[in-house]
C-alpha cells in the first residue's frame, strides 16, 4: 500500500508521494479515454485558497475540526473525526432504501469522473478510495445539518446520539458545534452538492418522488444553516434553484448575492449614444474651465513673483501668522454658528462658490502631478469614516436587508445600511464568501465591495460605537474595537472592484459630505494653507500694501482731523 505524505507550510492539500504507477497509468487511460466528453461538460466549482489570502489568516480558510472532500482528509488534525463519521455512516444505513455499500458502487460507476473534475487540484487517489470518502463525509454532513432542518420547519430537536452529543448541540452553543459550523464554510471544504442529493434520494421509500422530496429536504436544511451564519436580517429572501448550486457555500453565496433570475429582474438596456453625447459635453466644459483657471493661474504667479522680490520680509511675517496660532484657533471655531451671523450669512454663497472653484482647481493639479495615474491600493477606499460623516451631519439608519439594500437618501443626508450581526463565525463566513466569489466571479465582486465600504467607514472602535448605538451593528464579540479589527483586517488581500450600486452610494456620500461649510474651509486651508500657502500669502501682501498706501494718505491729509470732525455715531453732542 502506498504511503501518504503531508506538508502544511506550502499546501494543505492530499498528496501521493511514493506512486503506484501501474495504478497511475489506469487513472490517466480512464482520464482520458473512457470519461473525455463527461469531464468537459463539468465546470471546475471547488478551489484551493489563493496563498496571498491564505496568508492573511490561515485559520479563516484551513478546517481545524472537521475535513470533508479530499483537499484536507488526510492532515492528522483532523483525521481524527473519522470515527464519527463512521458513526454517522452507520446511522444513515439505517434509513437508506438500499445498501451502503451499492450506493458506492453506483456513484464509483455513475459519478467518479464528475466529482474528479469538480475540484481545483488533481486527486492523485484511486477511484475506491475517493468515492467511499465521499460517501462517508456525506453522512455525517446530512446528520448534522438535520438540526438546521428541524429549526428551519419550527420543529425542536430534543436530543443527538449520544456518540457525537459533545460535538452536535442542538441549540447550537458548544464550541465544538461552532467550529464545525466554520468548517462547513469553508472554500476547500465543499463536496458537491448533486452527491449529497443522491444520498437523500436513497432515504426516501421507492414509490414517492424521490428526486422533489430530497430537494426540498437539502434546502430546508441549507435555509436554516443560512440563517444561522448569515449576519444579515433579510426580510425576504431570494427563491434560489439547488439544482442551480454547485455545492453548500455556492448556495449561501446565491443567496447573500443573488443573480437577476433569482431576483427576478430584466436586465435594462442602455443607450449608448446618449451617453456619449453626454461625455461629450461634459469634456468640453471641462476644457473651458481649465483654460479659464490657467489664466487666473497665470496672473496669480506673476503677482506672486513680484510681491516675493520687493516684500521677502514682509511675506515670511505673514506665512509665521498663517502657520501660528491665531490659524489654528481659527480652525477651531463653530462655523455653523459663525456663518449665520447677518454679515457673514451673505457672505457665505460666494465664499462658497470660491472654495469650490479653488478646491476643484487643487484636484485638477493634484491629477496633473504625475503622467502616469497611480493605481489604488489595497486599503484605500474614498468615504470619510462614520465619526467624520457624522460631524459634518450625515445620518445614519438600520435597514433590515442584505448588501443590495445599501442606499443614501440626498434629501434628508441619510445613509441605510443592512443591520450586520456580528459573532465568532462571522468573519470566517465572510471571508469564504470574498475567495469563493473572487475564484468564481465574472463580474464586480460584491462581497469584496461591502467589506471594503465598511473597512472604510470603520476605522475605529469610536466608529464601531456610533454604529452599535444607532442598532446597524449588533455586536456579539468581546469589545467595538474588535468590530473594528474586523472589518479593517477583512479586505487587505482582495483587489479592488466596482459594483454600480454601492459606487453610486459612495459618490453620493462624497458629494454631501464635500458640501458641508466646514468640510469645504478644511479642504480649502488643507489645500492652500497647509498644502500650498502661496495663496493667501498673495492675499496677505496685497492687504498690507493697502495698509501702507492708507497710512501714507493719513500722513499727508491728516486722517485724525478727518475723523474728529466726523458726527457722533451715538448722536450725542458735546455739552448735552
Amino acid at each position: 500500500m502506498a504511503t501518504k505524505s503531508f506538508s502544511n507550510s506550502n499546501s494543505y492539500s492530499f498528496s501521493n508521494m511514493n506512486v503506484d504507477e501501474t495504478e497511475w497509468v489506469e487513472s490517466m487511460r480512464k482520464s482520458l479515454i473512457e470519461h473525455e466528453e463527461e469531464v468537459d461538460k463539468v465546470a471546475v466549482c471547488i478551489f484551493t485558497v489563493p496563498q496571498v489570502l491564505l496568508a492573511t489568516d490561515p485559520e479563516s480558510y484551513i478546517p481545524q475540526q472537521i475535513a470533508l472532500g479530499p483537499f484536507h482528509h488526510w492532515r492528522p488534525e483532523v483525521y481524527d473525526m473519522q470515527r464519527y463519521k463512521l458513526a454517522a455512516a452507520r446511522r444513515t444505513q439505517k434509513h437508506m432504501n438500499v445498501s451502503f455499500e451499492r450506493i458506492v458502487e453506483i456513484m464509483k460507476k455513475k459519478d467518479e469522473a464528475r466529482i474528479r473534475a469538480c475540484y481545483h487540484k488533481f486527486l492523485d487517489m484511486s477511484g475506491d478510495a475517493l468515492i467511499w470518502m465521499m460517501a462517508v463525509d456525506m453522512a455525517f454532513l446530512l446528520e448534522f445539518l438535520h438540526v438546521y432542518s428541524m429549526k428551519e420547519e419550527g420543529k425542536v430537536l430534543n436530543k443527538v446520539t449520544s456518540s457525537v452529543s459533545h460535538l452536535v448541540d442542538v441549540s447550537g452553543k458548544k464550541l465544538s458545534h461552532m467550529a464545525i459550523l466554520r468548517d462547513l464554510v469553508m472554500v476547500e471544504n465543499q463536496i458537491p452538492l448533486f452527491l449529497i442529493k443522491t444520498m437523500l434520494e436513497h432515504q426516501y421509500k421507492k414509490g414517492t418522488d424521490q428526486e422533489k422530496s430530497a430537494e426540498d429536504t437539502l434546502k430546508k436544511m441549507l435555509m436554516g444553516l443560512y440563517h444561522e451564519l448569515s449576519p444579515f436580517q433579510e426580510k425576504e429572501l431570494p427563491d434560489v434553484d439547488i439544482n442551480d448550486c454547485d455545492h453548500l457555500l455556492d448556495f449561501l453565496y446565491h443567496l447573500t448575492v443573488p443573480n437577476n433570475k433569482e431576483l427576478g429582474i430584466m436586465e435594462a438596456e442602455i443607450d449608448i449614444e446618449e451617453e456619449e453625447d453626454i461625455t461629450e459635453e461634459k469634456d468640453e466644459a471641462q476644457e473651458e474651465t481649465i483654460a479659464k483657471d490657467g489664466e487666473v493661474r497665470k496672473v496669480m504667479n506673476y503677482i506672486w513673483n513680484i510681491l516675493s522680490k520687493s516684500n521677502a520680509g514682509l511675506v515670511k511675517i505673514f506665512k509665521k501668522i498663517l502657520f501660528g496660532k491665531p490659524m489654528a484657533l481659527l480652525m477651531k471655531l463653530p462655523w455653523k454658528i459663525i456663518s449665520s451671523l447677518p454679515i457673514l450669512k451673505l457672505m457665505k454663497e460666494p465664499m462658497e462658490r470660491m472654495l469650490e472653484k479653488f478646491q476643484g482647481e487643487g484636484e485638477q493639479k493634484s491629477e496633473g502631478d504625475s503622467a502616469e495615474p497611480k493605481a489604488p491600493t489595497i486599503e484605500e477606499i474614498t468615504i470619510p469614516s462614520v465619526t467624520e460623516m457624522a460631524q459634518a451631519g450625515i445620518l445614519f439608519s438600520p435597514v433590515n436587508g442584505g448588501i443590495f439594500d445599501i442606499s443614501f437618501d440626498n434629501i434628508t443626508s441619510t445613509l441605510y445600511l443592512p443591520v450586520v450581526d456580528l459573532d465568532v463565525n462571522t468573519e470566517v463566513y465572510l471571508r469564504n464568501l470574498v475567495a469563493y466569489e473572487a475564484c468564481v466571479a465574472a463580474g464586480p465582486l460584491v462581497v469584496a465591495r461591502y467589506t471594503e465600504l465598511m473597512n472604510g467607514i470603520i476605522d475605529t472602535e469610536e466608529d464601531a460605537k456610533f454604529l452599535r448605538e444607532r442598532g446597524i451593528v449588533l455586536n456579539h464579540l468581546k469589545s467595538d474595537k474588535e468590530v473594528a479589527d474586523l472589518w479593517n483586517g477583512m479586505s487587505k488581500s482582495v483587489k479592488l472592484t466596482k459594483v454600480p450600486k454601492m459606487d453610486k452610494v459612495i459618490e453620493d456620500v462624497n458629494k454631501r459630505y464635500a458640501q458641508t461649510w466646514r468640510v469645504k474651509f478644511a479642504n480649502f486651508m488643507k489645500t492652500y494653507v497647509f498644502g500650498s500657502w502661496k495663496f493667501l500669502t498673495v492675499l496677505a501682501a496685497l492687504f498690507m500694501l493697502l495698509l501702507t498706501a492708507l497710512q501714507s494718505f493719513c500722513s499727508v491729509y491728516s486722517c485724525a482731523r478727518i475723523f474728529h470732525q466726523l458726527p457722533d455715531i451715538q448722536g450725542g453732542t458735546e455739552g448735552n
